[in-house]
Protein backbone atom coordinates (compact mmCIF):
# COMPACT_ATOMS: atom_id res chain seq x y z
CA UNK A 1 0.00 0.00 0.00
CA UNK A 2 1.17 3.53 -0.76
CA UNK A 3 0.08 4.94 2.61
CA UNK A 4 0.57 3.50 6.08
CA UNK A 5 -1.78 5.95 7.83
CA UNK A 6 -4.43 8.23 6.34
CA UNK A 7 -6.85 10.87 7.59
CA UNK A 8 -10.11 10.78 5.66
CA UNK A 9 -12.16 13.99 5.77
CA UNK A 10 -15.85 13.66 4.92
CA UNK A 11 -18.41 16.45 4.76
CA UNK A 12 -21.62 16.21 6.70
CA UNK A 13 -23.55 17.32 3.60
CA UNK A 14 -22.32 14.22 1.76
CA UNK A 15 -24.26 12.03 4.22
CA UNK A 16 -27.54 13.59 3.08
CA UNK A 17 -27.45 11.72 -0.22
CA UNK A 18 -30.44 13.00 -2.18
CA UNK A 19 -32.18 14.25 0.94
CA UNK A 20 -32.45 17.87 2.03
CA UNK A 21 -31.09 17.21 5.54
CA UNK A 22 -30.18 14.39 7.93
CA UNK A 23 -28.46 11.09 7.15
CA UNK A 24 -29.17 8.90 4.15
CA UNK A 25 -28.80 5.27 5.28
CA UNK A 26 -27.63 4.01 1.88
CA UNK A 27 -24.92 6.68 1.59
CA UNK A 28 -23.78 6.02 5.15
CA UNK A 29 -23.39 2.29 4.50
CA UNK A 30 -21.60 2.99 1.22
CA UNK A 31 -19.00 5.06 3.06
CA UNK A 32 -18.70 2.41 5.76
CA UNK A 33 -18.05 -0.28 3.14
CA UNK A 34 -15.36 1.87 1.52
CA UNK A 35 -13.66 2.47 4.86
CA UNK A 36 -13.87 -1.22 5.77
CA UNK A 37 -12.15 -2.18 2.51
CA UNK A 38 -9.42 0.40 3.07
CA UNK A 39 -8.80 -0.74 6.64
CA UNK A 40 -8.64 -4.38 5.54
CA UNK A 41 -5.51 -3.60 3.51
CA UNK A 42 -3.61 -2.87 6.72
CA UNK A 43 -3.64 0.89 6.20
CA UNK A 44 -4.42 2.72 9.44
CA UNK A 45 -7.55 4.83 8.94
CA UNK A 46 -8.68 7.90 10.88
CA UNK A 47 -11.81 9.86 9.96
CA UNK A 48 -13.09 13.38 10.56
CA UNK A 49 -16.67 14.09 9.50
CA UNK A 50 -18.48 17.41 9.42
CA UNK A 51 -21.95 18.26 10.68
CA UNK A 52 -23.41 20.43 7.93
CA UNK A 53 -26.28 18.02 7.29
CA UNK A 54 -27.56 18.82 10.79
CA UNK A 55 -26.23 22.23 11.84
CA UNK A 56 -23.34 24.51 10.95
CA UNK A 57 -21.93 27.11 13.31
CA UNK A 58 -22.16 29.87 10.71
CA UNK A 59 -25.95 29.42 10.70
CA UNK A 60 -26.15 30.63 14.29
CA UNK A 61 -25.97 34.32 13.52
CA UNK A 62 -28.71 33.99 10.90
CA UNK A 63 -30.89 32.50 13.62
CA UNK A 64 -29.99 35.28 16.03
CA UNK A 65 -27.84 32.97 18.15
CA UNK A 66 -24.42 33.67 19.58
CA UNK A 67 -21.70 32.48 17.19
CA UNK A 68 -19.76 30.62 19.88
CA UNK A 69 -22.91 28.82 20.98
CA UNK A 70 -23.64 27.98 17.37
CA UNK A 71 -20.18 26.53 16.86
CA UNK A 72 -20.62 24.24 19.86
CA UNK A 73 -23.96 23.14 18.42
CA UNK A 74 -22.14 22.36 15.18
CA UNK A 75 -19.57 20.31 17.09
CA UNK A 76 -22.35 18.23 18.61
CA UNK A 77 -23.74 17.68 15.11
CA UNK A 78 -20.39 16.18 14.08
CA UNK A 79 -20.61 13.81 17.05
CA UNK A 80 -24.03 12.61 15.87
CA UNK A 81 -22.60 11.89 12.41
CA UNK A 82 -19.55 10.23 13.95
CA UNK A 83 -21.76 7.98 16.05
CA UNK A 84 -23.77 7.03 12.97
CA UNK A 85 -20.61 6.16 11.04
CA UNK A 86 -19.26 4.20 13.99
CA UNK A 87 -22.49 2.19 14.19
CA UNK A 88 -22.42 1.48 10.44
CA UNK A 89 -18.81 0.29 10.64
CA UNK A 90 -19.54 -1.93 13.61
CA UNK A 91 -22.40 -3.55 11.68
CA UNK A 92 -19.70 -4.56 9.20
CA UNK A 93 -17.57 -5.98 12.04
CA UNK A 94 -14.99 -3.18 11.88
CA UNK A 95 -13.35 -2.31 15.20
CA UNK A 96 -13.72 1.42 15.84
CA UNK A 97 -13.10 4.06 18.45
CA UNK A 98 -14.78 7.48 18.62
CA UNK A 99 -12.67 10.23 20.20
CA UNK A 100 -14.21 13.63 20.85
CA UNK A 101 -12.72 17.09 21.23
CA UNK A 102 -15.60 17.81 23.65
CA UNK A 103 -15.94 15.42 26.60
CA UNK A 104 -19.08 13.29 26.31
CA UNK A 105 -18.29 10.36 28.56
CA UNK A 106 -21.25 8.11 27.84
CA UNK A 107 -20.80 7.92 24.07
CA UNK A 108 -17.14 8.55 23.22
CA UNK A 109 -13.64 8.77 24.59
CA UNK A 110 -11.96 12.14 25.13
CA UNK A 111 -9.36 12.96 22.50
CA UNK A 112 -5.88 12.03 23.74
CA UNK A 113 -3.17 11.82 21.11
CA UNK A 114 -1.36 8.82 22.56
CA UNK A 115 -4.64 6.93 22.91
CA UNK A 116 -5.55 7.69 19.29
CA UNK A 117 -2.16 6.42 18.11
CA UNK A 118 -2.54 3.24 20.13
CA UNK A 119 -5.96 2.54 18.65
CA UNK A 120 -4.59 3.04 15.13
CA UNK A 121 -1.64 0.74 15.82
CA UNK A 122 -4.12 -1.94 16.92
CA UNK A 123 -5.90 -1.70 13.57
CA UNK A 124 -8.97 0.16 14.77
CA UNK A 125 -10.66 2.81 12.66
CA UNK A 126 -10.48 6.02 14.71
CA UNK A 127 -13.20 8.63 14.27
CA UNK A 128 -12.53 12.15 15.55
CA UNK A 129 -15.68 14.03 16.54
CA UNK A 130 -16.46 17.57 17.78
CA UNK A 131 -13.77 19.26 15.69
CA UNK A 132 -10.88 20.47 17.83
CA UNK A 133 -13.23 21.33 20.69
CA UNK A 134 -12.99 25.11 20.21
CA UNK A 135 -15.26 27.56 18.36
CA UNK A 136 -14.25 29.42 15.19
CA UNK A 137 -12.48 26.38 13.72
CA UNK A 138 -13.93 24.30 10.90
CA UNK A 139 -13.85 20.54 10.55
CA UNK A 140 -11.33 21.07 7.75
CA UNK A 141 -9.04 22.61 10.38
CA UNK A 142 -9.75 19.70 12.71
CA UNK A 143 -8.85 17.24 9.95
CA UNK A 144 -5.56 19.01 9.23
CA UNK A 145 -4.62 19.30 12.90
CA UNK A 146 -5.50 15.71 13.79
CA UNK A 147 -3.65 14.43 10.71
CA UNK A 148 -0.52 16.29 11.80
CA UNK A 149 -0.85 15.07 15.38
CA UNK A 150 -1.20 11.40 14.42
CA UNK A 151 1.53 11.75 11.76
CA UNK A 152 -0.73 10.72 8.89
CA UNK A 153 0.84 10.38 5.45
CA UNK A 154 -1.92 12.31 3.69
CA UNK A 155 -5.27 14.04 4.14
CA UNK A 156 -7.86 12.53 1.80
CA UNK A 157 -10.72 14.95 1.32
CA UNK A 158 -13.68 12.90 0.11
CA UNK A 159 -16.26 15.05 -1.68
CA UNK A 160 -18.92 14.70 -4.35
CA UNK A 161 -16.55 16.09 -6.99
CA UNK A 162 -13.57 14.46 -8.66
CA UNK A 163 -10.91 17.04 -7.90
CA UNK A 164 -9.92 20.70 -8.18
CA UNK A 165 -10.83 22.61 -11.34
CA UNK A 166 -9.48 25.77 -12.95
CA UNK A 167 -12.96 27.30 -12.57
CA UNK A 168 -16.54 26.25 -11.97
CA UNK A 169 -17.20 23.98 -14.96
CA UNK A 170 -20.95 24.46 -14.60
CA UNK A 171 -20.37 28.11 -15.47
CA UNK A 172 -17.22 27.84 -17.55
CA UNK A 173 -17.24 25.13 -20.27
CA UNK A 174 -13.47 25.47 -20.68
CA UNK A 175 -12.78 24.50 -17.03
CA UNK A 176 -10.39 21.58 -16.63
CA UNK A 177 -9.26 19.46 -13.70
CA UNK A 178 -5.80 19.59 -12.14
CA UNK A 179 -4.36 16.09 -11.61
CA UNK A 180 -1.71 17.68 -9.38
CA UNK A 181 -1.01 21.16 -8.07
CA UNK A 182 1.24 22.78 -5.47
CA UNK A 183 0.19 24.59 -2.30
CA UNK A 184 1.58 27.85 -3.69
CA UNK A 185 -0.34 27.49 -6.95
CA UNK A 186 -3.60 26.91 -5.08
CA UNK A 187 -3.04 30.14 -3.14
CA UNK A 188 -1.96 32.11 -6.22
CA UNK A 189 -5.02 30.97 -8.17
CA UNK A 190 -7.32 31.42 -5.16
CA UNK A 191 -8.74 27.92 -5.50
CA UNK A 192 -11.12 26.76 -2.78
CA UNK A 193 -9.67 23.53 -1.36
CA UNK A 194 -9.99 24.04 2.40
CA UNK A 195 -10.36 27.05 4.64
CA UNK A 196 -7.12 29.01 4.96
CA UNK A 197 -6.30 27.82 8.49
CA UNK A 198 -6.59 24.17 7.50
CA UNK A 199 -4.73 24.67 4.24
CA UNK A 200 -1.88 26.59 5.90
CA UNK A 201 -1.47 23.86 8.53
CA UNK A 202 -0.98 21.28 5.78
CA UNK A 203 1.37 23.51 3.81
CA UNK A 204 3.58 24.37 6.79
CA UNK A 205 3.83 20.71 7.80
CA UNK A 206 4.35 19.41 4.26
CA UNK A 207 1.23 17.25 4.52
CA UNK A 208 -0.26 16.41 1.10
CA UNK A 209 -3.98 16.77 0.43
CA UNK A 210 -5.88 14.71 -2.13
CA UNK A 211 -9.34 15.87 -3.18
CA UNK A 212 -11.38 13.05 -4.72
CA UNK A 213 -14.88 11.78 -5.38
CA UNK A 214 -15.85 9.64 -2.38
CA UNK A 215 -19.16 8.70 -3.97
CA UNK A 216 -17.51 6.66 -6.72
CA UNK A 217 -17.12 3.10 -5.48
CA UNK A 218 -13.53 1.94 -5.10
CA UNK A 219 -11.89 5.37 -5.26
CA UNK A 220 -10.61 5.23 -1.68
CA UNK A 221 -9.07 1.81 -2.25
CA UNK A 222 -7.44 2.93 -5.50
CA UNK A 223 -5.91 5.92 -3.74
CA UNK A 224 -4.43 3.75 -1.02
CA UNK A 225 -2.98 1.45 -3.66
CA UNK A 226 -1.22 4.40 -5.25
CA UNK A 227 -3.38 5.07 -8.29
CA UNK A 228 -3.86 8.64 -9.47
CA UNK A 229 -7.35 9.65 -8.36
CA UNK A 230 -8.66 13.18 -7.94
CA UNK A 231 -6.25 16.09 -7.43
CA UNK A 232 -3.13 15.94 -5.28
CA UNK A 233 -1.93 19.13 -3.54
CA UNK A 234 1.67 19.02 -2.29
CA UNK A 235 4.88 21.00 -1.98
CA UNK A 236 6.51 19.21 -4.91
CA UNK A 237 5.92 19.63 -8.61
CA UNK A 238 6.07 23.39 -8.72
CA UNK A 239 6.89 22.87 -12.34
CA UNK A 240 3.27 22.64 -12.81
CA UNK A 241 1.41 19.83 -14.42
CA UNK A 242 -1.22 21.23 -16.74
CA UNK A 243 -4.90 20.76 -15.98
CA UNK A 244 -6.30 17.43 -17.16
CA UNK A 245 -8.25 18.27 -20.29
CA UNK A 246 -9.60 14.72 -20.58
CA UNK A 247 -12.13 15.28 -17.82
CA UNK A 248 -15.53 16.56 -18.81
CA UNK A 249 -16.62 20.03 -17.77
CA UNK A 250 -19.93 18.46 -16.74
CA UNK A 251 -18.36 17.70 -13.38
CA UNK A 252 -19.01 20.31 -10.66
CA UNK A 253 -16.00 22.23 -9.42
CA UNK A 254 -14.68 22.29 -5.88
CA UNK A 255 -16.01 25.75 -5.19
CA UNK A 256 -18.55 25.08 -2.45
CA UNK A 257 -18.04 26.81 0.93
CA UNK A 258 -15.94 24.93 3.46
CA UNK A 259 -17.82 23.37 6.32
CA UNK A 260 -18.03 24.96 9.75
CA UNK A 261 -17.43 22.60 12.63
Amino acid sequence: MKYNRILLKLSGEALMGQQQYGIDAARLMQYAEEIKTAAATGTQVAVVIGGGNIFRGVQAEAFGLDRVQGDYMGMLATVINSMALQSALEKLNVNTRLLSGVTIQRVCEPYIRRRALRHLEKGRVVIFGAGIGSPYFTTDSAASLRAIEIEADVVLKGTRVDGIYTADPEKDPTATRYPEITFDEVMEKNLNVMDMTAFTLCKENNLPIIVFDMNKAGNLQRLIEGETVGTRVSMSGSKAPKPDAKHSALQPSLTTPTEQA
